[in-house]
């Protein structure tokens, strides 16, 4: 007996011994812990896009603590009821399994356990007998490495399912559109049996024999006693999917830029909202599809509170060749138009030059040789910051700018996030504020967060492992009076209309911009809550006549917007440093200290900081200086100068227009603000600088006959006589062009009507001339 023992022993010994060097011989090859695909997930967990390992798999990473229960009763008590009993092989099913083979000639029921299933699965084994004894080997090798739940997660992440697709997760998801965590009893059962024989049992080729093996396991499930039999009765109505095999593709190029900035990660979760990215999609598609097919659109939308992004649409139709649609336009650089110009107005309150009443000129200007016109090249004479940055017009823009400093703007912004693009070599300059320089659109979104939080901007933020980056870039002041004025713009900028009516549950502070050439259409709105960027062009940059932001992308804007959810954003109380003061036209003083005589025009404006800076000095100061104005007359009305006096004589005061601005004023404004006569025998002072004009060439209120059978607009020439100066000219308040001295300029009148035609010279000096054109007679 002792010998027997020992004898026991020894082989036992030599067993182990043969088994070391086996394992040492043919070691376990298996897939690394980040082997597969990368799948880039909603916050939720959805996959939004997956990305193939290199041999074209998808295999989306899970445990079994990430999968339903249901598929795990399934799967365990359909395929190894006793997993986690025996060391890797059943000796009673491999038996049944080698008497059906003898019996029938081939293996019929190959009595393998999840383990020798894992094992077939990370090796390529033959089906056959000495396959067979191999998978019995490599199982228990298994079975001495890994637990049996490492060895449970390897056959959720690799068993088969058809086509491409390895894993409980990928199948789940590439079938029946959701998480594996959330199958029915139906949809476990079906994933639990089709890895049997993933391409004769595909439910999306072959539904019938996928509905059988289902049933078969729901039935195997209710002898078991593990559903009950409701439970299966109600499972077998359910019918099997049919959804075309097909990966996730949603929010496909931030899916592509985090898996390139993370090319390691296999699980990459997003901070995109899933139902809220694919409906926006959908709407963007359905709106690109009435524009020209070269077009392609971009989307931001972030949440103000968190900076981070819950939409992210960086092209119209992804792989689309036509829109461009391998382009990110979230990220490409391009000129901003006039999206920038709330900063500018913010900026320009803080630094006290102006409220949002400031009295600013909308006329021909020039700056240094910079002659910037409007979008619709017509111009509206005094205007307040307000009404300017509501209508985006250019020149009180661009005057702005040039007293708050190009330099000054342009590195306030970058301080806040927004860096700005310019060409090689050059310097900032006065074109900035007009779209001449690049920015891309996360960024201005990131920038137009701050009009909502207080004056903080961020950058927007796609995973939460990014730092949202706040940065100081306004008071929150500023922000308050900037968001409160674009809150009130109406739908109706730059000329265009909207067509229809626009549903908006909440206010919105918006504003558009087209850059040079109808390259590109913006719009940018915010809410209590959120921020939503809107970009339309084409991405190879050529222009897209007719279309810029106030019809192209504000009506896409406002459809956004009703589709976001409108709670949980945080009302922005007015601040402190803000308050509601009556000021005076032309002057820009407070009501209460300025003389009413002096008070052409009241307005309330919303002033920072109690600064109350006057209307901007003109910078070529003379007859038509604007300002107070205070003068001597002698009884007769007429001005005295220098050392001229009058017997009787007062002193008088005129709140003077800026000069350029006068062709838009009334009458009445004209006359309390005209200069009066110098009294006879006083010697010519700087007022009188400025000498009147006259236009020549048409006499005032002609009418114009146009020819018979003649549909070629009319052409009339005309001088400005009495300057030397530059002379802008104007058609009905539109820029024609320019001329200079007594130089002659032919001016086109398109068609039948009346007609003001106005001569505006460069130290203020005006003439206007009105005129009717009729039709040829009958």
């Amino acid at each position: 007996m002792r010998h027997f023992v020992g004898g026991c022993g020894i082989t036992l010994v030599a067993v182990l011994l043969v088994a070391v060097l086996l394992d040492r011989r043919f070691p376990l090859h298996l897939p690394a812990p980040d082997a597969g695909s990368t799948v880039v997930l909603a916050r939720d967990g959805t996959p939004l896009r997956a990305f193939a390992d290199s041999d074209g798999v998808w295999r989306y990473p899970t445990t079994a603590k990430q999968v339903s229960p249901l598929y795990l009763q399934a799967l365990l008590n359909y395929e190894d009821r006793w997993f986690y009993r025996h060391p890797g092989v059943n000796p009673y099913a491999l038996l049944r399994g080698l008497a059906g083979g003898l019996r029938h000639g081939r293996i019929v029921s190959g009595g393998s356990t999840l383990s020798m299933q894992v094992a077939r699965i990370i090796q390529p084994i033959p089906h056959t007998f000495r396959g067979k004894l191999v998978q019995i080997l490599r199982a228990l090798q298994l079975e001495a490495h890994l637990s049996k739940a490492q060895i449970l997660d390897l056959y959720l992440n690799h068993a088969p399912f058809g086509g491409p697709i390895e894993g409980v997760e990928a199948a789940s998801w590439a079938y029946l559109g959701k998480p594996a965590a959330r199958l029915s009893h139906a949809e476990a059962a079906l994933l639990a049996v089709l890895p049997q024989s993933p391409s004769r049992l595909r439910p999306d080729r072959h539904a019938q024999a996928a509905r059988a093996a289902r049933d078969k396991v729901l039935g195997r499930m209710r002898d078991l006693g593990v559903w009950s039999a409701a439970e299966v009765r109600d499972a077998a109505v359910e019918p099997v999917a049919a959804r075309s095999l097909r990966a996730p593709l949603s929010a496909a190029l931030l899916a592509e830029r985090l898996h390139r900035e993370q090319p390691a990660a296999r699980r990459i979760t997003s901070t995109i909202d899933a139902n809220l990215q694919r409906a926006v999609e959908e709407r963007v598609g359905a709106y690109l599809s009435r524009l020209p097919a070269h077009t392609s659109a971009a989307l931001l939308v972030v949440d103000n509170a968190t900076l981070e992004a819950r939409v992210y649409v960086g092209t119209s139709e992804y792989a689309d060749p036509q829109r461009h649609g391998y382009v990110d336009m979230v990220r490409a650089p391009r000129s901003p138009g006039s999206t920038l110009k709330p900063f500018l107005y913010g900026l320009a309150l803080d630094d006290g030059l102006i409220h949002s009443q400031s009295l600013l000129v909308d006329a021909p200007q020039d700056f240094g040789g910079y002659k910037p016109g409007n979008f619709d090249e017509a111009f509206s004479g005094p205007i307040s910051a307000a009404e300017a940055l509501q209508r985006s017009l250019n020149v009180p823009a661009v005057d702005v700018l040039d007293r708050l400093g190009s330099g000054r703007f342009v590195a306030r912004l970058a301080n806040g996030g927004v860096d700005l693009g310019l060409p090689d070599g050059a310097a900032p300059n006065l074109s900035i504020i007009l779209g001449g320089a690049s920015t891309r659109l996360e960024n201005l979104v990131g920038a137009y967060t701050a009009l909502a939080n207080g004056g903080v901007a961020g950058t927007p933020r796609y995973t939460l492992q990014q730092a949202a980056r706040p940065r100081r870039l306004l008071s929150s002041g500023a922000a308050w009076i900037i968001r409160d004025v674009l809150a009130h713009n109406p739908a109706d900028v730059e000329g265009a209309p909207l067509a229809g009516a626009i549903n908006r549950h909440e206010q919105v502070a918006w504003k558009t911009g087209t850059s040079y050439g109808y390259r590109d259409a913006w719009s940018i709105g915010v809410t209590d809550r959120w921020t939503v960027g809107v970009w339309i062009g084409r991405p190879d940059g050529t222009p897209s006549p007719g279309q810029y932001g106030a019809v192209t992308a504000l009506p896409l804007l406002f459809q956004i917007v009703d589709m976001l959810p409108s709670r949980g954003g945080r009302a922005r109380a007015q601040p402190a440093s803000v308050k509601s003061v009556g000021i005076c036209w032309p002057l820009g003083g407070v009501v209460a200290a300025t003389d009413p005589a002096l008070c052409r025009q009241r307005r309330t404006a919303w002033v920072l900081d109690d600064a109350l800076p006057p209307t901007f000095a003109e910078r070529d100061l003379g007859a038509w200086s604007s300002g107070l104005l205070t003068l001597r007359i002698d009884d007769r009305g007429r001005r005295l100068s220098g050392a001229c006096h009058a017997s009787h004589e007062r002193t008088i005061q005129l709140a003077r227009w800026p000069a350029l601005a006068t062709p838009w004023l009334s009458v009445d404004d004209r006359a309390r603000s005209a200069l009066p006569p110098l009294a006879p025998g006083c010697a010519a002072d700087s007022l009188d600088r400025a000498s009147p004009i006259r236009i020549s060439g048409l006499g005032e209120g002609v009418t114009l006959r146009r020819a018979p059978n003649s549909d070629k607009p009319l052409r009339v020439t005309l001088r400005a006589l009495g300057t030397q100066t530059t002379v802008q000219w104007l058609l009905n308040g539109r820029l024609q062009g320019s001329s200079e001295a007594d130089a002659a300029i032919a001016i086109t009148l398109p068609q039948a009507g009346d007609y003001r035609i106005t001569a505006l010279a460069r130290d203020g000096a005006f003439a206007t001339l009105t005129l009717r054109v009729v039709g040829p007679p009958a």
